[in-house]
């Protein structure tokens, strides 16, 4: 399995609109943070999780020719922004576009992109076949997915375990019964925002803590605002198993 992190950024992305902060003025190509997705191979096949705003130019930038199928974790516009730009594989894949994902968010995508959706559709736009999941594992493509639920403040949103991989995005708790299911994975991605408390996601301190409980080889952070501070001076700060990502990341298990 290799996993890409495409980005690794909250949902303004890094550096910030008209922010003139050091973290959006840094020269560090690891402080320069698109909206959070990855991009899974795995027993040959290629996945996205998530299709954020920034979905077509971190296609054109890891030169991805082929995806097998997009899993979404929730609904929020970061995660879902970029869909349309689907259709690029179903031009050249000529197929629809495998999606996987709750009744919840199935239901948004289609209000958001209701010319994709409709039975009469647009000429031209991206088409999908669309599956619905729920909080038990899925098969997709002979490839299992454990969907572990965590919330951001009150929205259920998933995370997913892929053998011995686990990745939560936007999150700030999570059941024991829920980590039940993280624990044993070789590599976890989780949620940290900032150092500051947040009312939806992780914090620094808090994700340190819930990942030293799971004990993985190790943990990578996402979903980085720009108050996290600089990587390099954070990254120093971090016990040895966990990193900061960064855009571009590439891990191998």
């Amino acid at each position: 399995m290799r996993v890409t992190f495409l980005g690794t950024g909250t949902s303004q992305g890094v550096p910030v609109i008209g922010c003139e902060c050091e973290v959006c003025r840094s020269i560090d190509f690891r402080d320069k943070r698109l909206r959070t997705s990855i991009h899974v191979e795995v027993d040959g096949k290629s996945f996205v999780i998530d299709t954020g705003p920034d979905f077509r130019q971190q296609m054109i930038r890891e030169r991805i020719h082929d995806l097998d199928a997009v899993i979404f974790t929730h609904e929020h516009k970061d995660h879902v922004a970029g869909l349309d730009d689907v259709r690029s594989f179903n031009f050249r894949l000529k197929k629809h576009m495998p999606l996987y994902a709750t009744q919840r968010v199935i239901n948004q995508l289609e209000n958001e992109f209701h010319y994709a959706f409709g039975e009469i559709t647009y000429p031209g736009a991206p088409r999908f076949e669309v599956n619905q999941i729920e909080t038990k594992p899925f098969n997709v493509q002979g490839v299992e997915f454990i969907p572990v639920e965590v919330f951001h403040y009150k929205l259920p949103v998933l995370g997913f375990r892929i053998k011995d991989f686990t990745y939560i995005t936007d999150a700030n708790s999570i059941s024991e019964e829920e980590l039940e299911k993280v624990k044993g994975s070789k590599i976890l991605v989780l949620d940290a925002l900032q150092k500051e408390k947040h009312i939806s996601h992780f914090t620094l301190d808090e994700a340190v803590e819930l990942i030293q409980k799971v004990n993985p080889e190790q943990a990578y952070l996402i979903h980085i605002s720009h108050r996290m501070g600089k990587h390099k001076v954070v990254e120093a700060e971090l016990p040895d198993n966990i990193s900061l990502a960064y855009d571009g990341l590439k891990i191998q298990l």
